[in-house]
């Protein structure tokens, strides 16, 4: 049904043994803007300002809608540690494992500009991770991967496909916008990640053991002994990293 605020609410009955009686998926849209409950998800008449609120409620609640202006933040703490997935536009392409050099000097311009640590890095074909330890009084990562990224494009010939948006913001099309970071909660994640971002060539078939893989930094781990040269030959690790 329509409320007069603008609200459209669908109510689903559940079954008496069940523990949820009933749900409401309430939209938002500006009142000049008529929908209709056949075709709510429709993107070409949803517009932007449109949240979806999934939510148990009463009838007597009263419902607060998302602020107009919220959009989504990075978390920046100052001298934390980060886990990155950074990919390129074209997921089928192996231009970082090809341009390594390249790519290996954009990071150290960057790092001997703007100083952070690096633990651990993986650089794949299409998309790399980094676990990044910034300075005591730094939480700004995001300008450290733009340069990364402007610096490594600004050697390449501009031979990509680039979309119209991005012509017209005179950005190259190499790689994606977004990012996936991860802020690292305490010494298990800190080694879980590590872990990831060693495996991960071996999650991907390039090699059957980590520490054959030129582009990782997991050789700086078997040089020191802190890892065994067969490690990564199998292993199961869970979670969300960005790809």
């Amino acid at each position: 049904m329509k409320s007069p605020m603008g609200l459209i609410v669908w109510t689903i009955g559940a079954r008496e043994k069940d523990t949820i009686h009933a749900l409401k998926i309430c939209w938002h849209f500006p009142h000049d803007l008529e929908q209709t409950p056949e075709n709510p998800m429709s993107s070409s008449r949803r517009p932007p300002a449109c949240r979806l609120r999934v939510s148990l409620r009463t009838p007597t609640q009263t419902h607060v809608p998302y602020p107009k202006n919220m959009r989504y933040r990075r978390a920046n703490i100052a001298g934390a540690t980060y886990f990155f997935t950074v990919n390129l536009a074209d997921r089928k392409s192996a231009l970082l494992t090809a341009q390594i050099d390249k790519l290996r000097t954009a990071v150290r311009l960057v790092q001997s500009r703007h100083p952070f640590e690096i633990p651990a890095m993986v650089i794949l074909p299409d998309h790399l991770h980094a676990l990044w330890v910034l300075p005591p009084d730094d939480a700004n990562f995001a300008t450290r991967w733009s340069l990364i990224k402007a610096g490594f494009s600004r050697g390449l010939p501009a031979n990509e496909r680039i979309s119209t948006s991005r012509q017209s913001k005179g950005e190259r099309g190499i790689w994606q916008r977004r990012y996936w970071e991860h802020l690292i909660r305490d010494d298990d994640d800190y080694a879980r990640h590590v872990d990831y971002i060693h495996y991960n060539p071996v999650k991907h078939g390039h090699v059957t053991r980590a520490a054959d893989w030129p582009h990782s930094s997991i050789r700086r781990y078997t040089n020191a002994g802190t890892l065994p040269v067969d490690w990564g030959a199998a292993a199961d690790i869970d979670g969300a990293f960005g790809e």
